[in-house]
């Protein structure tokens, strides 16, 4: 069984026991988050496809650890105007293990 969710505006394909690395949630390592944002549930060859969500189906993973991305260098320049901007990012991420899919 798997599901395909949406968080952070990005969309991720999910199954029970799987790790994946999402956009910065709430919740110290430990804690339980509910995943409501269900596009579509498969179970074997049954198929159910939201639109654009299902309703009731929610998919629940245990925050593993808050955690940052590797550091990306924005750099603007315009030539011959002696115009140059260097900066930093780094995202806020979040680790979850996925403990449960249920349908609605």
């Amino acid at each position: 069984m798997f599901a395909v969710i949406k968080t952070g505006g990005k969309q991720y394909k999910v199954a029970k026991d799987d790790v994946i690395v999402v956009e910065k949630l709430d919740g110290e390592a430990g804690k339980v988050v509910d995943l409501a944002e269900v596009l579509m549930l498969s179970d074997g060859g049954k198929v159910e496809v939201g639109a654009p969500m299902l309703k009731g189906a929610k998919v629940s993973a245990e925050v593993v650890k808050q955690t940052r991305g590797d550091k990306i260098i924005v750099f603007k320049k315009k030539r011959r105007k002696n115009y140059r901007r260097k900066k930093g990012h780094r995202q806020d991420l979040t680790v979850l293990k996925i403990t449960a899919i249920a349908r609605g």
